[in-house]
């Protein structure tokens, strides 16, 4: 089949930049979001209130679990921040280099890329001469989108900023991180792991229930799941202060 009238791409010069388009905030930037914020909130919860229940389990002292919560409070909040930009930025470089070498392609080969992607729809299940009209539409409209979503699966309008999704980690981070803080220092002293435990058991059950309606997974499963992991990561912190509060400290 030999296509005709095929919409010409006018090929960039230089190094061929990736140009620059609406970048509107598409739900999948907001998805990417909300899952950075999900995440960042239950390890704020789980790594804080182990330190701060560990610390408590070995010494009474409310200034030092005070300063131990913080910290942990302000290292995690960078290391999470850091860690969501550095993830994020490298899977928009590579998400660059696959767009910019589409639009090599289109630039060099036209007709070849749009047979490619008449191919690619009649590979999903519609008839030549339905997939090549498709192909010929959609490339007239936009070729460069057209052959990035269906080859590479990527929208060039939604790439999630590196930026946003550190912040949003950072954020939700201290305000995990706050939770078990707060309870232990505010407590009483007698009731400060009980209250402790408490208090992030019932806020991993709302972050695993939140975590599961945006995956649109079991929300039973994705729950227990949380809490008895959490569950564990604090008995295991306090058993390890408890016993080098009675041997060290």
């Amino acid at each position: 089949m030999e296509p005709q009238d095929v919409p010409v791409v006018t090929a960039p010069t230089g190094a061929a930049p990736v140009p620059a388009r609406n970048g509107g905030v598409g739900l999948q930037a907001r998805l990417n979001w909300l899952r950075a914020g999900v995440l960042g909130a239950n390890d704020g919860i789980i790594s804080t209130a182990g330190l701060v229940l560990g610390v408590a389990a070995a010494t009474s002292d409310a200034t030092a679990i005070l300063v131990a919560g913080i910290a942990a409070l302000v290292a995690g909040a960078v290391s999470m921040a850091l860690g969501e930009y550095v993830s994020v930025s490298s899977q928009r470089d590579t998400e660059h280099a696959l767009i910019a070498e589409e639009m090599r392609e289109l630039a060099e080969d036209p007709q070849g890329e749009l047979l490619q992607l008449a191919q690619i729809y009649e590979d999903q299940g519609l008839t030549p001469a339905t997939a090549m009209q498709v192909a010929r539409e959609l490339t007239a409209k936009d070729p460069l989108a057209a052959h990035v979503k269906a080859e590479l699966g990527l929208d060039p309008d939604e790439r999630t900023n590196p930026w946003h999704a550190a912040l949003a980690s950072a954020v939700a981070f201290t305000v995990g991180a706050l939770l078990p803080l707060l309870a232990v220092v505010l407590a009483p002293p007698t009731a400060r792991e009980p209250v402790t435990f408490v208090a992030v058991v019932v806020a991993l059950a709302l972050t695993g229930s939140i975590s599961a309606r945006l995956g649109k997974a079991n929300r039973l499963r994705a729950v227990a799941r949380l809490v008895l992991g959490g569950a564990l990561a604090m008995a295991t912190t306090w058993a390890i202060g408890a016993a080098l509060g009675a041997t060290v400290v």
